[in-house]
C-alpha cells in the first residue's frame, strides 16, 4: 500500500521584505515556469525588478523528504522558525513549494491557525455544514455528526451567532471539533491547540487519540514534548528548514531536546554592570549533563553556574536563585548559605565562580525562569539582582517508569511509592 502522505525534496522559499508575483503578468508567468519545470522565479529577471526588491531570500524549508503511512501518528518537532508551519500550509495547499512535490491520498481536515476556513460573516452553525461541504461530506453526514461536533466544542449557546464575534478560544474550539469529528482520512493539527485552556487541551488530545485508534492519519505539530510522546509513534524534527532526524518519537525527541536549538536561553552575559555597585553578577551557564542547554527532561539534574565580579571593596557574599514558572509565580529560593554553609571573598577586580547543583528537577512539563541575587555573607544585605536571567524548558518524560507522563496541574511532581494491601475478610 502507498503511503498517504508523500513529501519529495519540498523548498519553499520567499522573497524577504516583498511579495512575489504581484501582477497577474507575473502570476501567469510564474506558473508557464513551473509547467516547462525551470525556476519558477526565473521570470522576475534583474534584481531590481519591482518583486525581487528587499533584504534577499529566505528558505523556510530546504530539501525535505519523508512519508507516513496509513494510520501512523506523525509528530513534526522543531524550535519557532524551523519551517513546521510553512509544511503543513504546503500539504494543505494553502501555498505551493518552489521545488519538490506533495503527493496527499486522502480526504484532509487541517487545522492549522484560528478560525482558518471559517467565514467571519457566516454563523457557527453555517460554518460547520460550509467545512463538511469542503471536506466532501454530505449534508446527512453533517446532519448526524452535529449534535456530536456542537457539544464537544462547548460553544451551543453561541452556535447561531456570527464566528466574526467568538473570542479565539471559541473559535479554536469550534474548529478544532469540526476538522476532528467530522472523519478526514488525514488529520493536520498545528499549534494552535496552545490558544484552548488547560480542560479543552486534553479533551482535543484524547480526541486525536481516539482518531488515531480509528485507523486514520495524524501530523501533529507542537511544542509539548509530553503531548508527541503519548500521541505519536514516529517524530520528524525540522531545523532552520532542513530535516535533521526521523525515528522513533523517544529518539527524536531525546536528540531535539539535545540539539544547538536550544542552548540560546542558557547564557547570560551582563553588557554593562552597574557603576555604583561593591559587586555584581556578571554572567550566567545553565548545564544539563555537563552542556549548556536551555531544554530539559522532568528528572534531570541540573547546574547553575553564576560569574561574579567585585568592584570596589573586599567581602564575603552568598548567591541566590529564585525559581518561577511562566506566570510569575514563584516557585522556590535557593541561598548559597542555608543550603550549603557557602559563602566566597571578594576584592576590587576581582572574579569569582559559584555553582549551584541541583539533583532530579522535580518539575512538570512547562516554561521556567530563574533570577539570581547577591548579598553580604555578615547581614544579608541585598548587593545586585538579575530578573529574568536564565530561562528553560522542561519537557515531559516518563519519570515512574508506568508508560505515562505526569501532566498536573501545578509545577511538580513528588518520588512516591504505593501499595495496595486488602483488608482481611471477617
Amino acid at each position: 500500500m502507498k503511503p498517504v502522505i508523500t513529501v519529495e525534496g519540498i523548498s519553499k522559499r520567499y522573497m524577504l521584505g516583498v511579495i512575489d508575483r504581484h501582477t497577474f503578468r507575473d502570476e501567469m508567468l510564474y506558473r508557464w515556469h513551473r509547467l516547462r519545470g525551470r525556476d519558477p522565479n526565473e521570470h522576475l529577471g534583474k534584481v531590481n525588478h519591482p518583486a525581487r526588491r528587499g533584504r534577499g531570500e529566505f528558505w523556510a524549508l530546504k530539501d525535505v523528504s519523508f512519508s507516513v503511512e496509513q494510520g501512523e501518528v506523525v509528530g513534526v518537532i522543531g524550535a519557532n522558525g524551523a519551517g513546521k508551519s510553512t509544511l503543513l500550509k504546503i500539504l494543505t495547499r494553502i501555498t505551493e513549494p518552489t521545488a519538490g512535490r506533495a503527493v496527499i491520498r486522502g480526504r484532509v481536515g487541517s487545522l492549522l491557525e484560528v478560525g482558518t476556513g471559517f467565514h467571519p460573516e457566516l454563523t457557527g452553525r453555517e460554518n460547520i455544514y460550509m467545512n463538511g461541504t469542503i471536506l466532501g461530506m454530505k449534508t446527512r453526514e453533517i446532519d448526524a455528526k452535529f449534535d456530536e461536533i456542537v457539544d464537544f466544542s462547548g460553544v451551543e449557546k453561541f452556535i447561531d451567532t456570527p464566528v466574526k464575534r467568538y473570542s479565539s478560544g471559541m473559535h479554536v474550539r469550534l474548529a478544532f471539533s469540526v476538522a476532528a469529528h467530522l472523519e478526514p482520512e488525514i488529520l493536520l493539527v498545528d499549534e494552535v491547540l496552545a490558544v484552548g485552556d488547560a480542560q479543552f487541551q486534553k479533551k482535543c488530545l484524547g480526541k486525536m487519540g481516539n482518531v488515531a485508534r480509528a485507523g486514520r492519519t495524524v501530523l501533529f505539530v507542537s511544542h509539548n514534548m509530553a503531548a508527541m510522546q503519548n500521541l505519536c509513534q514516529r517524530g520528524v524534527w525540522l531545523q532552520h528548514g532542513r530535516l535533521q532526524q526521523i525515528g522513533a518519537i523517544e529518539t527524536v525527541v531525546k536528540a531535539y531536546l539535545e540539539g544547538g536549538e536550544n542552548k540560546s536561553d542558557a547564557f547570560f552575559k551582563r553588557t554593562a554592570l552597574p557603576k555604583d555597585g561593591e559587586a555584581a553578577i556578571e554572567s550566567a551557564t545553565l548545564y544539563v549533563a555537563s552542556q549548556p542547554m536551555a531544554m530539559l527532561k522532568m528528572g534531570d539534574s541540573i547546574e547553575i553556574e553564576l560569574g561574579i565580579v567585585g568592584m570596589r571593596s573586599q567581602g564575603h557574599y552568598v548567591a541566590g536563585l529564585a525559581f518561577y514558572d511562566k506566570m510569575g509565580g514563584r516557585i522556590c529560593g535557593l541561598n548559597s548559605f542555608e543550603t550549603a554553609n557557602v559563602s566566597f571573598p571578594l576584592a576590587a577586580g576581582v572574579c569569582t565562580r559559584t555553582v549551584c547543583r541541583i539533583q532530579n528537577m522535580n518539575l512538570l512539563p512547562g516554561l521556567y525562569r530563574v533570577d539570581a541575587i547577591l548579598q553580604t555573607a555578615t547581614d544579608r544585605r541585598p548587593v545586585d539582582k538579575v530578573e529574568n536571567m536564565l530561562r528553560f524548558e522542561v519537557a515531559g518524560w516518563d519519570v515512574y517508569r508506568t508508560g505515562r507522563i505526569p501532566k498536573g496541574p501545578g509545577v511538580l511532581y513528588w518520588p512516591c511509592q504505593w501499595e495496595f494491601i486488602p483488608e482481611p475478610k471477617g
